[in-house]
């Protein structure tokens, strides 16, 4: 829906955006793209368009600690009738507070916490509650194999039962822990076609065609959203499956044996491998080993989420050996200033598609030509001569 339909269209209450301290960076990105738009719009007169042009949306929230590590949430200004879209990035761990004089990093579980004081102090004064949460917390705890909790489950329903009506997160590791709050609105969203305008704003030499290119799922979990880049795009799939060793645990998982390869023959292919996120880094980097095995030419990661819980070493030596050529991340979640720096890094900005979500959903307005981009592919196949 284009801006001019929106104006047609009343609000669901003043717009109000509080983007915790772990998504102030993005926040204030998202911000200043509504703030644009708005000052551009002409909406009919009325009283439902009072506040609908401001100088920024976001409310005035904070979340101070005592000495002890206990917090609690202060909004300095009202939220009184306003719709309200919480930003929080669960992943930020930059951010430190002290406990009796020691510095404590902050962990997923307090950036959960710190949501949750928030929408206590709203106290049920806005009109409604939108939360929107890049990485779902705790989405890797998404099923149960053994007696063990179910948190990813328990926290969406924590969120509905304070009053949270709608949930929309990116490239959910498992999308049917929805399953958890069939009443309630949960949208996953797929950043492909931000994937692919990154690609090609950046690689102006790139193919995207059967023959000079294919996409790689390094795992079967990930299949689906690379069978879904390479329909798009007009591309074959491949992918990897792990053979594990179930008789260890390391790191809280079953340690990978070996990767077995499936599919049409990658020699001489530039190659994408795909994945919602990159922990410690080192599947993909034995997937792109692999495939360097099968001389596969340039190889590109892309992952919604750059964790990089062990650095960026791997990938410094892979680049420079020529293992990979260039490494796609969101900036959904905290990047650090080193991996900005990288020469071979490509930044993948979702401040303006955040922005989109959060206008259109404001005029109560449907989201779903955001959900399934195909046409927006499309469009930018088409725009940088592809198709």
């Amino acid at each position: 829906m284009s801006q001019k339909d929106l104006e047609q269209t009343i609000p669901v209450g003043d717009l109000g955006i509080i983007p915790l301290e772990s998504s102030r960076a993005i926040g204030k990105k998202v911000d200043a793209y509504i703030v644009g738009w708005r000052n551009k719009a002409n909406p009919e007169p009325s009283i439902h368009f009072n506040n609908y042009k401001r100088d920024s949306y976001i409310i005035d929230a904070v979340c101070p600690r005592f000495g002890s590590g206990e917090s609690k949430a202060i909004l300095n200004e009202s939220v009184r009738g306003k719709d309200i879209y919480l930003l929080v990035d669960v992943c930020n761990h930059s951010l430190s507070y002290k406990v009796c004089g020691q510095i404590n990093h902050m962990s997923p579980d307090d950036h959960y916490q710190d949501l949750k004081r928030v929408i206590a102090a709203i106290s049920g004064k806005a009109r409604r509650i939108t939360v929107i949460m890049p990485f779902l917390y705790e989405s890797r705890q998404h099923k149960r194999s053994s007696r063990e909790s179910l948190d990813c489950a328990l926290a969406l329903q924590e969120l509905t039962n304070m009053g949270v009506e709608n949930i929309i997160t990116f490239d959910a590791h498992d999308p049917r822990v929805q399953n958890a709050i069939p009443l309630k609105s949960f949208e996953t969203v797929q950043p492909t076609y931000q994937f692919i305008k990154a690609l090609l704003a950046n690689v102006p030499d790139i193919h995207m065609n059967s023959q000079k290119m294919m996409i790689i799922s390094p795992d079967e979990g990930a299949m689906g959203r690379a069978i879904y880049f390479a329909n798009v795009a007009g591309m074959d799939v491949g992918t990897f499956y792990k053979r594990r060793d179930y008789t260890k645990i390391v790191e809280g998982r079953n340690p990978i044996i070996a990767h077995e390869f499936l599919g049409a023959d990658v020699k001489g292919k530039d190659v994408v491998i795909i994945d919602d996120m990159i922990s410690s880094g080192e599947s993909m980097i034995d997937v792109a080993t692999e495939l360097k095995r099968r001389k596969a030419n340039r190889i590109f990661i892309a992952s919604t989420f750059g964790l990089f819980t062990n650095g960026l070493a791997k990938f410094d030596d892979a680049y420079k050996s020529g293992l990979i050529y260039r490494l796609m991340t969101t900036n959904l979640i905290y990047q650090p200033d080193e991996l900005l720096e990288r020469e071979y890094y490509i930044n993948v900005d979702m401040s303006k598609y955040i922005a989109l979500l959060i206008d259109t959903l404001n005029h109560d307005a449907s989201i779903s030509e955001y959900l399934n981009p195909t046409d927006r592919i499309e469009r930018i196949l088409k725009k940088y001569h592809q198709k």
